[in-house]
């Protein structure tokens, strides 16, 4: 036989589970202004790898034959 009042409590539990979940959904949604300073890791959508050094791309670049024979400088 099918317990009635062990199903209603169960299902205010878990109404009350959901009622939390949207009223922490309406507060982060109406705190979305812009803020200041970088958001914190576990809101970045992206988890990439922190790199370190120059970026790629950024060395010396190998001087030419012809400018290095006569004697510009190249930037």
């Amino acid at each position: 036989m099918i317990d009635v009042a062990k199903i209603l409590t169960e299902l205010r539990e878990e109404k009350e589970q959901l009622e939390q979940a949207i009223l922490t959904l309406e507060r982060l949604a109406a705190g979305r202004s812009p803020r200041r300073g970088r958001p914190p890791s576990w809101m970045s959508s992206e988890a990439s790898p922190k790199r370190r050094g120059r970026p790629p791309g950024s060395k010396n670049k190998p001087v030419s034959a012809d400018a290095s024979a006569k004697g510009v400088a190249v930037a």
